[in-house]
């Protein structure tokens, strides 16, 4: 099987790491991954604010994007959620059936649950908004940690409450944003975990915001990891 990764621009300029771990897992499972240059911006900041011209232009360019391709993989339950949820009604309706959240990818398409990663680290999953309420994937992410060989997964107590990031509502409300984060933090460092993990970096980068300037007492020994990065770990190449 060959697909495109779509890898999102968060993770492109931000967290490159994450897309390296996405190949390596789906090579390590004998698919063939493709990197289409001409993707960008998938339109959702400019969608979210109102710009529905631009959101369109953005959208016909991603579609042209990833002509071609029946599986379109992406480490972002965000910016699926944005072509899924939203495309058909910016005319273009083609792609969105076409695009899968990673873990989705692994569970449903590949029908893979052990991806053979090896992570001996105590873990808690935050399940982004996007990915829980628009795409609906449920427990696959938690399920694909369970496997993880020396994985401790532990419950976050509020999982499903919003971390408080939200996109563009972080620039607009941010005593609001920051107190939902705080709030987000707090329950993973009572968990004791030593990584809280996610499937959107957009959303771990406010965590990691918040945690490093305001997450208060034992705080510091808490790191935000992509799941991707798990499940790319391995006991040849550990993940650092």
């Amino acid at each position: 099987m060959r697909v495109a990764l779509f890898v999102t621009c968060v993770n492109d300029a931000v967290y490159p790491a994450t897309g390296i771990a996405m190949v390596r897992i789906l090579e390590r499972l004998g698919v063939a991954v493709d990197f289409p240059a001409a993707q960008s911006c998938c339109g959702q900041p400019q969608y979210n604010s109102g710009y529905r011209g631009q959101a369109r232009r953005l959208a016909r360019r991603t579609a042209r994007a990833f002509d071609g391709y029946s599986h379109v993989v992406t480490p972002s339950g965000s910016c699926a959620a944005m072509v899924r949820a939203h495309y058909a009604g910016l005319g273009e309706p083609g792609l969105g059936p076409r695009v899968y959240e990673l873990s989705e990818f692994l569970v449903d398409v590949l029908g893979v649950v052990d991806v053979g990663a090896v992570f001996p680290h105590r873990v808690t999953y935050h399940p982004s908004c996007h990915g829980l309420r628009l795409l609906g994937l449920g427990d696959r992410p938690r399920r694909l940690l369970a496997a993880v060989k020396g994985l401790e997964l532990v419950e976050l107590e509020g999982a499903e409450e919003c971390c408080g990031f939200g996109g563009t509502f972080a620039v607009k409300n941010p005593e609001v944003s920051v107190a939902m984060g705080r709030d987000k933090v707090g329950a993973a460092v009572a968990t004791g975990a030593e990584v809280l993990c996610g499937a959107d970096n957009s959303c771990l980068m406010h965590l990691e915001g918040v945690r490093a300037r305001t997450g208060g007492e034992g705080a510091a020994g808490l790191r935000t990891v992509h799941l991707a990065e798990i499940l790319a770990s391995t006991e040849e190449e550990p993940l650092r």
